[in-house]
């Protein structure tokens, strides 16, 4: 049985461990790379867990008993809180097309809905299709915002936004 645990100071080398799994799984899926991430000390983990599941933020990790299996993380626009971001989504291999990655998305919604927001908004690498789709079937919808994807500049961050209400 999957469960979701909100990441927190005690279990960040797990979270550390998971997300760099994400990184070396599907590298041009994220704006980071694994080279970067992987240089990062304990003390940078901590903090960044501080960032990650904070006052406005919050990063879920999916367990398989005790075998992380999934990440997800959301966070509030600084500008507008009204809007909130779904960031570092990724479900290992092996637990695709099981339902995971909704669950987490479906976690990120509840915590933004919960506080108050109207919109949660994800970017995506645009040669990723599979993401795309998924992303579609739980309502998002693609935006006419654009950019360079920073790692590969044959590649664009397409925007994708959803209502939450």
């Amino acid at each position: 049985m999957i469960t979701l645990e909100v990441v927190t100071l005690e279990n960040t080398m797990v979270f550390k461990g998971i997300r760099l799994r994400a990184l070396r799984d599907i590298p041009s899926a994220f704006s980071s790379t694994y080279a970067d991430e992987s240089q990062l000390t304990d003390t940078e983990w901590l903090n960044r867990v501080a960032q990650w599941s904070g006052k406005r933020s919050r990063t879920y990790l999916a367990m398989d008993t005790a075998d992380p299996c999934g990440i997800a993380g959301g966070f509030f626009d600084q500008d507008d809180s009204a809007r909130a971001h779904l960031v570092s989504m990724w479900v290992a291999p092996t637990y695709r097309r099981l339902g995971i990655g909704a669950q987490l998305v479906n976690a990120i919604v509840d915590w933004v809905r919960a506080e108050g927001a109207r919109t949660l908004r994800l970017i995506v690498t645009s040669n990723n299709n599979g993401a795309i789709e998924f992303y579609q079937s739980l309502g998002f919808t693609i935006t006419a915002k654009i950019g360079p994807y920073r790692n590969d500049p044959a590649l664009n961050d397409l925007e994708m936004v959803r209502s939450i209400s």
